[in-house]
C-alpha cells in the first residue's frame, strides 16, 4: 500500500485520536486541472486524490474516451512531467455501479458494472465508490435500500476477486449514496435535506450485512467513508452554505461509527470557513470538480479578452465565440439543465456554477480555440492593469510576485486558486 493510500484509510482514526485530517477530492478528467492539481500538491508536499466518474472513464471509455488504465497512464504522465512523486498519488472511482447502463435491464446492468469495477480495481485504484442506488429498466423507481447494499457488495467481491489475481493494492471503499444530483441542482435553492442520523446507521448497517453474506468481512472493513447529504449544494446560480447546527445530529453519529469519516459531494463554491467546518465535523473527504473548471474557464475567457486587446487579429475563432457555437450543435450536455429563454440559456452556457461547458473543452474545435489563444499570448508579458480588469482575481498574486503575468500562468493560477482554498480549510481544521 502506497504511503498515501495508507493515510487515507488512516482518516477515520485519526479523527477518533481528536486529529481531524481531510482531503480534496479532485473529481476531473481536464488535463490543465489535473496538472495545477499536481502542481498544488507538490509545493505543498501533499498527497492528492484524483477520481474518475462511471460515466466519464469505464471498461467502454465513458465520454472521455478513456479506460480507467488509460486514465492512469493519462495522469501518470501529466505527474511524470511536473516531478509529483507516484507514491502520494491515490485514483479514485466515483458512483461505481450501473448508472451508465440503467436503461437496460438490471441483470445486465449489474454485468456491465461489475466489469467496470473490475477494470477499476485491475488499474490499481484505491478508493472506490460503490453506488449502486440508481433504477434499472426493470426495477422499481425507488430501490429498497437492501437491494443497494445487496448489488454494493457484489461489485465488491468482483473487485476483491480481481485484487487477489492481479495482488493490485486492496482499496478504500466508500459507500452510501445519498448525494446531490451530479453537476448541481437544476432548481434555485435555499434549504436541502441533511441525512438523518437514522439513515446514516442504516447505510452502514445494511451494507455490514450484505458483505457479511458474501464472505467480506474483511473488505467491508476497508470501507472508511460513507457518502451523506451534510446541507451543501449548489445550482446555476445558488450555493447552499453549510449549517453547522443543521448537520450537528448527522455529525454525532461518527461517534458511534468510528470506521467512518464522511465523504461530502458538491462542496463546490463553499467558502473557505464552510469548508473548514466541514473537515472538523468529520467531513473529510471534500469532492471538487465544477468549481475548478470554472475557474479554468474564467482564466481563458479573461485571456481571451486580453488578447483581444494585446494581439488582434491573433487567432481565427475567440475562445467563447467557439464554446457557443460547439454547445448549440450538440446541446445535449446543458439543455435540459439550463431551464429560461434563450439570453438565460445563454448566460448559462459559458457562466454557469453548474460549468456544464466543461464537457465540451476535449472537442477538437476547443482545443483548437484554446491552442491559438495560448499561442497567441505565448512570451507575451501581460501588463497588471488588464490583469485587473480581466483576471482580477489573480491581480494580487502577480501584483505579490508570486504568479507570473503570462497567459500559462495565469491560467493554471486561476484554478490553484480555488485549491489553495480547499488546502488551507483542511489545514486549519481543528
Amino acid at each position: 500500500m502506497s504511503s498515501a493510500t495508507q493515510r487515507l484509510a488512516d482518516m477515520p482514526r485519526n479523527r477518533g485520536s481528536g486529529l481531524p485530517s481531510g482531503i480534496t477530492s479532485v473529481c476531473s478528467a481536464h488535463p490543465l486541472v489535473i496538472e495545477a492539481a499536481l502542481l498544488h500538491a507538490k509545493g505543498r508536499n501533499a498527497d492528492v486524490l484524483i477520481e474518475a466518474t462511471c460515466n466519464q472513464v469505464n471498461q467502454d471509455g465513458g465520454y472521455t474516451g478513456m479506460t480507467p488504465a488509460d486514465f492512469r497512464a493519462f495522469v501518470e504522465k501529466i505527474a511524470a512531467a511536473v516531478g509529483f512523486p507516484l507514491d502520494r498519488l491515490i485514483l479514485g472511482g466515483d458512483h461505481l455501479g450501473p448508472n451508465p447502463w440503467k436503461h437496460l435491464s438490471s441483470g445486465e446492468a449489474m454485468r456491465k458494472a461489475g466489469a467496470m469495477i473490475d477494470a477499476f480495481a485491475a488499474a490499481g485504484f484505491t478508493k472506490l465508490h460503490l453506488d449502486t442506488s440508481m433504477a434499472c429498466a426493470d426495477d422499481p423507481v425507488a430501490l429498497p435500500d437492501e437491494t443497494i447494499a445487496s448489488r454494493a457488495a457484489e461489485l465488491a467481491a468482483i473487485s476483491e476477486a480481481r485484487i487477489r489475481q492481479s495482488k493490485t493494492q486492496a482499496p478504500s471503499y466508500i459507500i452510501g449514496t445519498e448525494v446531490p444530483v451530479p453537476g448541481g441542482a437544476f432548481e434555485a435553492l435555499d434549504h436541502l435535506h441533511v441525512t438523518t442520523p437514522g439513515d446514516a446507521r442504516a447505510t452502514v448497517a445494511l451494507h455490514r450485512t450484505a458483505f457479511s453474506r458474501l464472505g467480506l468481512n474483511e473488505a467491508f472493513e476497508r470501507s472508511i467513508g460513507i457518502v451523506v447529504q451534510p446541507g451543501v449544494e449548489f445550482g446555476n446560480a445558488d450555493v447552499v452554505a453549510y449549517v453547522r447546527d443543521a448537520a450537528r445530529d448527522l455529525v454525532a453519529t461518527l461517534d458511534e461509527m468510528p470506521q467512518f469519516v464522511f465523504e461530502a459531494h458538491s462542496t463546490d463554491y463553499q467558502s473557505g470557513e464552510a469548508l473548514r467546518d466541514l473537515v472538523s465535523d468529520g467531513f473529510a473527504i471534500l469532492k471538487v470538480g465544477p468549481w475548478l473548471t470554472f475557474a479554468l474557464r474564467e482564466a481563458l475567457y479573461g485571456l481571451n479578452a486580453i488578447a483581444e486587446i494585446l494581439v488582434p487579429d491573433a487567432v481565427s475563432e475567440a475562445v467563447p465565440v467557439a464554446m457557443e457555437r460547439i454547445m448549440l450543435s450538440s446541446p445535449e450536455h446543458w439543455l435540459k439543465y439550463y431551464p429560461g429563454d434563450a439570453r438565460e440559456q445563454y448566460v448559462q452556457r459559458h457562466y454557469s456554477f453548474s460549468d456544464r461547458i466543461r464537457y465540451y473543452w476535449s472537442v477538437p474545435a476547443a482545443q483548437k480555440a484554446v491552442d491559438e489563444l495560448m499561442a497567441a499570448l505565448e512570451g507575451v508579458t501581460i501588463p497588471r492593469p488588464l490583469i485587473s480588469q480581466h483576471l482580477g482575481h489573480l491581480e494580487p498574486l502577480v501584483a505579490d510576485g508570486s504568479v507570473a503575468p503570462q497567459a500559462c500562468a495565469l491560467l493554471l493560477a486561476s484554478v490553484t486558486r480555488v485549491l489553495d482554498i480547499y488546502a488551507d480549510a483542511i489545514d486549519s481544521a481543528s
